[in-house]
């Protein structure tokens, strides 16, 4: 199983960088997990979301199972979320999509199989990556039954 993350900004900072990886890692054992990078538009405000929005449905492959992360989404419980992605992983690829700083159009999260909200607070970019790749191992941990998650 495939899952690629496709974010919107710049690469991992330093300070992040090393919790990606360990998660990264542990990802790697049950799917093949991959981040690619689409450049911040140089437009401004809802000009800046329409071009960012239009680069990534450029990428989205008609058979991947997408899922957008963006706080208007679906809150989930780890439980929850773990259902939801194992349930994805019957398609050949689970694309999760992290906008940029105005967030995306309509559009993209209509092309959207979840709209998932990780808090109704606001996280900067770099951390949501972290956030992310962690809830992403739990959900594994659950599925597998194993202790990484208690209740």
């Amino acid at each position: 199983m495939a899952v690629k993350v496709l974010a919107v900004g710049k690469k991992h900072e330093s300070w992040v960088s090393e919790g990606i990886a360990r998660y990264d890692k542990r990802l790697r054992k049950p799917w093949n997990m991959s981040w690619q990078f689409l450049p911040h538009s140089a437009l401004a405000a809802e000009r800046a979301r329409e071009a960012e929005s239009k680069s990534i449905l450029e990428k989205l492959g008609r058979d991947e199972f997408v899922v957008v992360l963006d706080e208007r989404g679906q809150m989930l419980s780890s439980p929850q979320l773990s259902q939801r992605l194992y349930k994805a992983l019957g398609s050949d690829s689970v694309t999760v999509v992290i906008g940029g700083a105005y967030g995306v159009t309509d559009e993209v999260r209509a092309r959207a199989d979840l709209v998932w909200s990780l808090s109704p607070l606001v996280f900067p970019h770099q951390l949501v990556r972290l956030i992310l790749v962690e809830q992403l191992y739990r959900a594994g941990e659950i599925a597998a039954g194993r202790p990484y998650h208690h209740v």
